[in-house]
């Protein structure tokens, strides 16, 4: 978390505070550093960081295979149920 808090001060006057200010910072970040430059830091987080990164990681490779796949989109939308009155 020491580096997204890092980051977050260096850069808090430039967000406003959408998810794609939070994507381009990334992918900056991303194309600036090496995999060993990641790996170092990855080294330095604690563990419960590791494994939420790898929570978060895994929640959204999942969700985008089941977006690819289909799963779950079978077009079925439920219906309003009508006014009931007892």
């Amino acid at each position: 978390m020491r580096f997204v808090n890092e980051l977050y001060q260096m850069y808090r006057n430039h967000l406003t505070g959408d998810e794609e200010d939070a994507v381009a910072l990334v992918l900056h970040i991303l194309q600036e550093h090496s995999k060993e430059d990641i790996l170092k830091m990855i080294q330095e987080m604690e563990e419960d960081e590791i494994l939420q990164m790898f929570a978060m990681y895994l929640i959204e490779s999942l969700k985008f295979k089941m977006a690819q796949e289909g799963v779950g989109d079978q077009g079925f939308k439920p219906q309003p149920s009508p006014n009931r009155y007892h």
